[in-house]
């Protein structure tokens, strides 16, 4: 907005910032002298759906198990040599944060990590790796053809990348979703900031 609009706008504000000071003070309802609630970052994104997976122990995991919960997802690669490790790091530093502030709310709150490797990352490989982080993180793997259905109704993406010495990198996306309780994207957390952004953010949406 450039500075004449602002000039413009700034005596309707104030008369609004007026209205609603009178409105309390002739004790309207509370409701009247209420801000409108900030609506969700990812508020009608069309992300997030069904999917059928399989976690460490190879037990079959599908999306609708977690209806009723909050949950943090992230697409990545255990084999990733810096930019998954960074991100959930900060993404489970946040949470245990957030935990630690807000015991109740973040027992609703269930992390995900979803592999884009498959072929590599195997239940055992996967479990293993998400464990060093958090035992509250949920590791996810299936066939390229399960994961691929996650991928595609999140709008996520991946790709094969160069390969190396020790085999081979993966391109892909790197964002970690806040879903609500009914599977709607909420937010994208700041995951690439620090934890206490992350925990920021948890604590911003999650009710």
């Amino acid at each position: 907005m450039n500075r004449h609009a602002m000039h413009y706008l700034s005596p309707l504000r104030s008369c609004r910032a007026a209205v609603i000071a009178l409105a309390c003070a002739a004790a309207l309802p509370l409701t009247a002298c209420q801000q409108p609630a900030e609506s969700p970052p990812l508020e009608g994104a069309q992300i997030g759906g069904p999917f059928t997976l399989i976690d460490k122990a190879g037990k079959t995991v599908r999306w609708d198990d977690f209806k009723g919960r909050w949950r943090i997802v992230y697409f990545g690669y255990t084999f990733c040599p810096d930019a998954c490790p960074m991100d959930v790091q900060q993404m489970m530093r946040g949470f245990r944060k957030f935990e630690q502030e807000h015991a109740d709310k973040a027992a609703k709150v269930q992390p995900i990590f979803i592999t884009i490797d498959p072929a590599r990352d195997t239940p055992a490989v996967v479990g293993q790796w998400t464990a060093a982080f958090s035992p509250r993180l949920l590791g996810l793997t299936g066939t390229k053809q399960q994961v691929d259905v996650a991928v595609k109704a999140f709008a996520a993406y991946y790709r094969r990348g160069e390969d190396t010495p020790g085999g081979y990198l993966m391109d892909h996306s790197r964002i970690a979703y806040l879903m609500d309780p009914d599977g709607k994207p909420i937010a994208m957390l700041p995951v690439d900031q620090s934890g206490d952004a992350v925990a920021a953010e948890l604590a911003k949406w999650v009710r």
